[in-house]
């Protein structure tokens, strides 16, 4: 159960445009904005880094940023953003076979090696400790440019602030993530934590 109640998105009607965001990226105004509401400025600062770092002209697909997002969410074990960023990933792009081999893209068919090494970094980029390296990093340097692995480590940092903010509100997942969470990721053990309701 969460620790803090979502307000209705009309309870701050300054935040229309920023909440409009959020439901083109996942269908729905997130309860951990809903619930943040409470400092409009920290929406609207949120809204703007994601703007940023899910910025279309960027060099990244957006779908795939996505699921960089995915794997820095598991690496911190925020399972609420664990799967909203796969529902994301979905909206944005990513074939749904490709997001059901979520758990095997090690070894899948349907994930490249630039894919593998991103998503390898993301893990470590989202562990705590911190578990990027040199070998790590000459891996990235293989298969993406500077201005893609500041994209990409930008996503695993947007995220790791919803990480904490999920994780430590309790959020509520949203019946969508809650119902991507039970067909794909609990296949890898996810549970949905205490995003769920008792």
């Amino acid at each position: 159960m969460a620790h803090m109640s979502p307000l209705p998105a009309s309870a701050t009607p300054e935040l229309a445009e920023d909440f409009a965001l959020f439901e083109r990226i996942l269908g729905f105004v997130p309860n951990s904005l809903l619930t943040m509401q409470r400092r409009p400025e920290m929406v609207k600062g949120f809204g703007a880094l994601t703007r940023a770092v899910m910025d279309p002209e960027g060099d990244v697909d957006l779908g795939f940023m996505r699921l960089v997002a995915h794997f820095a969410s598991r690496a911190a074990g925020c399972q609420y953003c664990e799967a909203h960023s796969l529902i994301a990933a979905e909206i944005h792009g990513i074939p749904k076979e490709k997001v059901a081999a979520v758990w095997d893209y090690q070894t899948s068919p349907l994930y490249s090696e630039a894919e593998r090494a991103a998503l390898d970094y993301a893990l470590a980029a989202g562990a705590v400790p911190n578990a990027v390296d040199d070998t790590i990093m000459a891996r990235m340097r293989e298969h993406w440019s500077e201005a893609q692995i500041v994209q990409i480590l930008g996503a695993v940092c947007l995220y790791g602030f919803l990480n904490r903010w999920n994780d430590s509100m309790a959020t509520d997942l949203e019946d969508a993530p809650r119902e991507l969470g039970d067909t794909i990721l609990a296949r890898g053990g996810w549970t949905g934590g205490k995003h769920v309701g008792k």
